[in-house]
This record gives structure tokens, sequence and C-alpha cells, in this order.
């Protein structure tokens, strides 16, 4: 299912264990990707993007809350993904609510999601493939994961991608669509996600007399 991710030996080219020592040198402020075995500095994201993606942590947090507290959504978090010379980033995973203060990188990931941003639009060198498909690519191969989401910050799309005991199955959600998760008990609309964003602002609040 999605692209095949094909991984040469390239001279010059850097493989996921230098990336790793390459990062830890790196300030923690910059945020970097391993794309067909060249470091990649993601631009600095839209504050859409940020606020999509605060939007989905917390109503995560919120329902992992009240259905599965070993689990918590965390933006951002450094996984264990990928394989050779791609190592990707996702903006908002799933992961185990148990581990140690010093501790930079998980293994297990039971939900991963991106935010589409202009970087992810950008073609893996040598190839016709958006940076984006490689990661869903990489995301639905990760075998703790469950749920994929693909996020567009620009209009109201959702693509989600859910595992099931014959398969992943793919569906497209619009803005009156509900987005439902019920491995980690959430259900909510599509437009909260987008809440306080161009898409979606925020109403201002009627106070009581």
């Amino acid at each position: 299912m999605g692209v095949e991710i094909k991984e040469p030996a390239k001279a010059g080219h850097m493989s996921g264990q230098r990336f790793r020592m390459f990062q830890e040198g790196r300030p923690d402020h910059e945020r970097w990707e391993l794309v067909a075995g060249v470091p990649m500095m993601m631009t600095l994201p839209t504050i859409a993007h940020n606020r999509i993606a605060g939007n989905l942590e917390h109503l995560l947090n919120d329902a992992l809350a009240g259905h599965h507290q070993s689990r918590i959504a965390m933006q951002r978090p450094g996984i264990e993904l990928g394989s050779g010379e791609f190592r990707p980033e996702p903006d908002v995973a799933i992961i185990d609510a148990e581990y140690e203060p010093d501790q930079r990188f998980v293994d297990r990931a039971y939900l991963l999601a991106e935010i589409v941003s202009a970087t992810d639009g950008t073609r893996v060198p040598d190839t016709e493939t958006k940076w984006i498909d490689v990661k869903r690519t990489i995301y639905l191969a990760h075998a703790p994961c469950e749920a994929v989401l693909i996020i567009e910050q620009d209009r109201m799309e959702v693509r989600l991608d859910t595992k099931t005991q014959n398969g992943w199955t793919s569906q497209t959600l619009g803005p009156a669509d509900d987005l439902n998760l019920p491995a980690f008990g959430l259900q909510c609309a599509v437009a909260e996600l987008y809440e306080g964003t161009p898409l979606q602002p925020r109403r201002e609040r009627k106070r009581s007399a």
C-alpha cells in the first residue's frame, strides 16, 4: 500500500545511525529529517500548522485520559522510524506514557499524524515521490501503529488509515465528517482539529449577566 521506498547506497549519503549522531550535536530547537540520505532542516511551521497539531494533541490526550492512561499524545516526539536513508519525524504521535527523564527516542508509536506543510510537498531526491507519501508509507509499515492521519492545513481534509484484522483501510474525511478513533477513545468533528485557524475562527463566548 502506498509508494515503494527505494534506498540505494550512494557515496556521501548519511546512514540512519550517522544521522542520529548528527542530530545529537544540533540545538534542540532545530528540526531535522533524513530524506534519501540527505539531512534536511524543516522550515518553520506556520501558525495554522502549530494550531492544528496542538488541537490534535489536546483532543487525543483528553480522550486517552479516560480510555487508555498508559499512553499519551505528544508533538514531535523522537521515534525510531524508517530504515537506511530515511528518518521522518511525525508532527503528533501517541506513545507509551512511561519514559526516562533524559530519553530522546522511543521505538513504539500507536498513532502517527502529519499536518501537511510546504516541505512535505517537496519530492524525494532522484524520484517523483513526495516526502509526505514516503512518510505515510513508513508509518504504515511501523508494526505497533494502529492509525495514521494526514491532515491538510489549507483545507478541512483528513486522510485516515486505520489498521484492522484484515489489514489497513483508508478513507478521506471532510468538514462535515466525524473523526472516529475508537482504539484511542476519540470521537470528534473534523472541524475541531481546525479550531482557532482561519478555516475555523474562534467565536467570542457570550458572558452571562
